[in-house]
């Protein structure tokens, strides 16, 4: 009886094993027919990261009761393979599975290497029912990956500190007064031969080169003065005949005719009465405030000057500030004699040569002189100059620039980290003397060259905190827009791009990020005028291609593919392989162009 008993307890358990196989088989088999819709199709990276939606489908019916399905997702690219994650169905979660498809969308991501460009999705379904499992045939869902977003180039600007020296034509301002006497216009002879006149006829007969001869004639406040609307205008005649008289004297010729004479009559203004006054050492200020007070009150200028004439200082005011105010104000701007720059560069190239001494330039000059040669070694040579005797951050700065600029055409990595790192040091010397917009703009540049990324953006993001010119501020932009490419902030970096300048290098960058953001027809017209800027540069007409190809722009894409390899040919390799142009990789006309 116990045998019998066991037998049939053994029996059903079987029977029950063999159902849930049978239970399993089925939905392996009807797994033929899921569905699996990956978005983006081919796999695309972005900021390191491949990101995707899948949604799989199942076929009505293949869910059976107590049962689940697992979709196990894996990216899979020569020998290797990366998990990825799972989409699983729990046959209670989907009661109507009988009559309808069982849906299920997921996000997905997982980071990006190198070696991982080509490669395919793969989904694996696993049935289960207990403890038992049946895995149905590896399914191919999407290809991957588009690497488009990485064709941001390094932005490696340098930034030079402003010279201080200004290259244009400067005049510089002389100041002489002649007084006359209580309302008269004439020169006086004690004022021709006084300092004044002594020091202005000197001055004449140096032959300045002149501008102008502006002269203001004043007059004061009482009447015997105001009366004579014609006195002040007659005062600055007065000093502009006696100017002309000089120049004749001293053989100006034709020079005379260059020099304008700009004559300005002040009449009843109380303002340069109101500046003696306040400049005064002679009245308290008690007496300043009350001729003020009158000055700056209501009525007319009659009015006023009987108020003050009614002072109980009135003959301090009228002895000691009124005769200052009967005057011819001459201004004289002569042009500022300046070394020329073939000059600036014969002295510099002294200097740095040990046969003239650094004074033989200023700081501003020596600066200058440097930016008048092409040759960095020889800009190097001058800063280096400028570092020893003024140890300025400018200098330092500046001498870190020349080594970022050698830094970006030596093709030793060993020598080009050297340079970043050497131009490192004076820049963190230049910080410590002021932190300036200049300084961390190259500090995020040196960083750059030496793969620092997080130490590049820290240096950019003080930069933007600082004051800088447009150089500097376009500098900082042309970084920034690639941080944010490859933080995948396309808008963000085309309009930060927009502000970078429109160099070659610039405008290619800002055009990936246009063709990323989505905006393609700007992104073409973008490149189109970076290549009217470099039109050597195969970057350029491969950027082309993929946009052109995006657009479906078949022969487009062929003409930019074969100007971008002429330019560059190991980019005929990375077009066999770029899914961007999978479309057109069996036609003849992508196999022409890549010949």
């Amino acid at each position: 009886m116990i045998n019998k008993k066991t037998t049939l307890a053994t029996l059903t358990v079987c029977g029950v094993l063999a159902l849930s196989g049978c239970t399993l088989n089925q939905m392996v088999k009807k797994s033929k027919e899921q569905k699996v819709a990956v978005t983006p199709n081919p796999l695309e990276v972005h900021a390191d990261q491949v990101k995707f939606t899948a949604e799989a489908t199942l076929p009505v019916k293949m869910l059976k009761k107590k049962t689940t399905y697992t979709g196990n997702i894996a990216y899979k690219y020569g020998d290797k393979k990366t998990d990825v994650g799972s989409i699983q169905f729990n046959a209670a979660d989907y009661p109507n599975a009988k009559k309808e498809s069982p849906v299920k969308s997921q996000e997905f991501n997982f980071p990006y290497q190198e070696d991982m460009r080509r490669g395919e999705l793969t989904f694996t379904g696993t049935a289960a029912k207990g403890k038992k499992s049946k895995v149905s045939p590896e399914l191919a869902i999407a290809q991957g990956i588009i690497t488009t977003s990485r064709l941001a180039q390094d932005a490696v600007p340098v930034v030079y500190a402003e010279t201080g020296y200004n290259p244009d034509p400067e005049y510089k301002p002389t100041y002489v007064a002649f007084y006359f006497d209580q309302g008269k216009s004439a020169l006086k002879t004690s004022e021709v031969r006084s300092k004044r006149g002594k020091f202005l006829d000197a001055f004449i007969a140096d032959k300045n080169v002149t501008k102008t001869v502006t002269v203001t004639g004043t007059h004061s406040p009482e009447g015997t003065e105001r009366k004579n609307k014609f006195l002040s205008d007659d005062r600055a005649k007065q000093i502009e005949k006696f100017y002309r008289q000089k120049m004749k004297q001293y053989d100006y010729k034709s020079q005379a005719d260059s020099v304008e004479f700009v004559l300005k009559p002040v009449f009843e203004d109380w303002t340069v009465l109101k500046d003696s006054v306040n400049s005064s050492t002679i009245l308290q200020q008690e007496q300043k405030d009350q001729v003020l007070s009158i000055v700056d009150g209501g009525g007319e200028w009659e009015e006023k000057e009987k108020q003050l004439e009614k002072l109980a200082f009135w003959k301090t005011l009228f002895k000691q500030v009124y005769p200052k105010l009967r005057n011819a104000n001459t201004e004289i701007l002569t042009l500022v004699e300046k070394k020329t720059d073939a000059e600036m560069s014969a002295i510099s190239k002294r200097i740095v040569e040990g046969k003239d001494t650094v004074g033989a330039l200023s700081e501003a000059e020596l600066a200058w002189s440097a930016t008048l040669t092409p040759i960095v070694e020889e800009k190097q040579a001058i800063y280096a100059v400028a570092v020893k005797n003024y140890d300025s951050w400018q200098a330092h700065n500046d001498y870190a620039a020349t080594q970022l600029e050698m830094a970006k055409k030596s093709s030793d990595p060993a020598k080009k980290a050297q340079l970043a790192d050497d131009a490192i040091t004076h820049l963190e010397t230049a910080k410590t003397k002021q932190e300036t917009a200049e300084v961390y703009s190259n500090l995020a540049t040196a960083y750059t060259i030496k793969g620092d990324k997080q130490k590049a953006a820290d240096a950019i993001t003080k930069a933007q905190s600082l004051t800088g010119n447009d150089q500097v501020t376009k500098a900082i932009n042309a970084t920034k827009g690639v941080q944010q490419i490859r933080a995948a902030q396309y808008s963000e970096a085309a309009a930060t791009l927009s502000q970078a300048g429109d160099d070659a290098s610039v405008l290619y960058n800002k055009a990936l990020a246009q063709l990323l953001a989505g905006q393609n027809d700007a992104a073409v017209a973008t490149l189109n005028d970076a290549a009217a800027k470099d039109a050597s540069n195969g970057d350029i007409y491969y950027l082309m291609a993929v946009a052109n190809a995006r657009a479906k722009k078949e022969a487009d894409v062929f003409t930019n593919l074969q100007k971008a390899v002429q330019n560059k040919s190991s980019l005929r390799e990375k077009a066999v392989d770029d899914l961007e142009f999978a479309a057109y990789k069996d036609s003849e006309g992508f196999k022409n162009s890549l010949k």
